[in-house]
């Protein structure tokens, strides 16, 4: 089925946590292709900080010259929200017999409740959760039963079926996050070995995180 990853998210900005996340599970799962999908209006939280163009651009260069890294745009290009189902039900529009694997973290896995139409997700796609040391399946409520149906531990099972499961895989943690990321940058200083520097470049160029003065 040649599976595909799908790794949505603000990226704003994206920083080795994302990238180590990515390259890992590409590996474990055998993964040829990890499709980047920067959000343009991600409806589930605050507008970001850098718009769209910018954070697009950021990923463009964090995954340049990484086999297997594909940076997509479509979330940037279409106006209004940027739903997760409505962008995995064109995806199987354009790969109808490609095994498609959406990957989310932990917070994300566990508000999947609140997603827009969040039950057809796993009719589009399979779901492949980037576990956290310290953290425990959910046993109740509609996750815990949704684990119960649809988990697996065999990575065969997201190569021979198109959608339907959700697999659970560590990945090493680097406590690196967005949030901080930016509030670093605000603080006037350096986020050097935090990502690419490519991307601090560009970051630093844009001065998009810089806090404005006050006169």
């Amino acid at each position: 089925m040649n599976p595909m990853g799908i790794f949505g998210g603000t990226f704003d900005p994206i920083h080795y946590a994302h990238l180590r996340t990515a390259f890992e599970l590409q590996q474990a799962l055998r993964l040829k292709e990890i499709r980047f999908l920067p959000a343009g209006n991600p409806p589930h939280r605050d507008q970001p900080f850098a718009d769209a163009q910018l954070r697009l651009q950021m990923v463009q260069l964090a995954t340049a010259g990484q086999a297997g890294f594909i940076v997509d745009d479509r979330e940037v290009r279409k106006a209004g929200p940027s739903y997760s189902v409505e962008t995995l039900s064109e995806l199987r529009h354009e790969y109808p017999d490609r095994s498609l694997c959406l990957i989310v973290g932990m917070d994300a896995f566990l508000s999947l409740p609140k997603w827009h139409q969040w039950r057809e997700l796993l009719q589009l796609a399979h779901l492949v959760v980037a576990h956290r040391p310290g953290w425990r399946a959910p046993g109740m409520g509609p996750l815990g039963e949704l684990l119960v149906d649809r988990g697996t531990g065999r990575i065969g099972d997201l190569h021979e079926s198109r959608a339907g499961c959700i697999y659970i895989h560590a990945v090493t943690q680097l406590e690196i996050s967005s949030t901080e990321v930016r509030q670093l940058i605000g603080m006037g200083r350096d986020p050097r070995f935090l990502m690419p520097d490519s991307v601090r470049k560009l970051i630093l160029d844009a001065n998009c995180y810089s806090k404005p003065r006050t006169t």
